[in-house]
């Protein structure tokens, strides 16, 4: 019996898993088991509807509007309907481009971004996941990751992006050290020229459960106030949120 359109559908979303988060056309008919030209015209159904996402590069990747359902069965949910106003009081309050993001094992996934109107290169976008070595709530994240995932990082995860990307693991070792110290990250221009960032940790029960953060062109006359407003909306998201919470199990791996 052949297989119905639906099925079909079906088979191609189940091509993408942590080891095939982009693909090509052809890849995906490859690991779907359908002809090219089957795949490329349900692919566009997909992506009209927002399942998938069609890159530049002529890769695809999981939509957002897909993303968001995926959210429902997972704890990420209410963290990002509980951080919501806090991220539109500091977006107000800053006008920059603001950030939450939890870890998903070496990266730094994105749960909403709150834009701002100052001329700031950005490359995250909700849903979308970033390296986390290189953003200031990736380095949040990763300070206070496990001891397994700083080494996965550190050794096989510095990736140049920039000219100021910091690639030494002894430097970023040092680096993680302050973070945990002071409280909050900052990063210049290490993931995009044009761009600087800090973030700090949101806390349940002690327990670092996401990165709230910053972008702006320039942070040496404002990092202060930044922090400090950071931290405030930080406290309040993690008050907000029921004791005990933790983002999904995935999003802890």
């Amino acid at each position: 019996m052949a297989a119905s359109v639906s099925a079909k559908l079906l088979s191609l979303l189940g091509t993408f898993d942590a080891r095939h988060r982009r693909q090509t056309l052809s890849g995906m008919a490859r690991r779907s088991g359908l002809p090219v030209s089957t795949t490329h015209r349900l692919l566009a159904e997909l992506e009209a509807w927002g399942a998938v996402r069609r890159l530049e590069s002529g890769e695809y990747v999981i939509g957002t509007r897909l993303w968001r359902l995926g959210l429902l069965a997972a704890g990420e949910v209410d963290l990002s309907r509980v951080a919501e106003p806090f991220l539109h009081d500091l977006h107000a309050a800053t006008r920059a481009v603001v950030h939450l993001a939890v870890r998903e094992g070496t990266e730094a996934l994105y749960l909403d971004r709150v834009s701002g109107h100052a001329s700031v290169p950005i490359v995250s976008a909700t849903g979308g996941r970033l390296p986390l070595h290189s953003t200031g709530v990736g380095k949040v994240l990763l300070a206070h990751a496990p001891a397994e995932v700083q080494e996965e990082v550190l050794v096989h995860g510095l990736t140049r992006l920039t000219a100021y990307t910091v690639t030494e693991p002894g430097r970023m070792r040092a680096q993680l050290q302050r973070i945990r110290r002071d409280g909050y990250a900052q990063t210049f221009e290490e993931m995009t020229l044009g761009a600087c960032s800090v973030a700090v940790p949101v806390e349940v029960d002690g327990k670092v459960v996401a990165a709230l953060g910053i972008v702006v062109p320039d942070l040496r006359t404002v990092r202060a106030r930044l922090v400090a407003a950071l931290q405030v909306a930080a406290r309040g998201i993690g008050r907000s949120l029921e004791p005990g919470f933790r983002p999904s199990e995935e999003g802890l791996g």
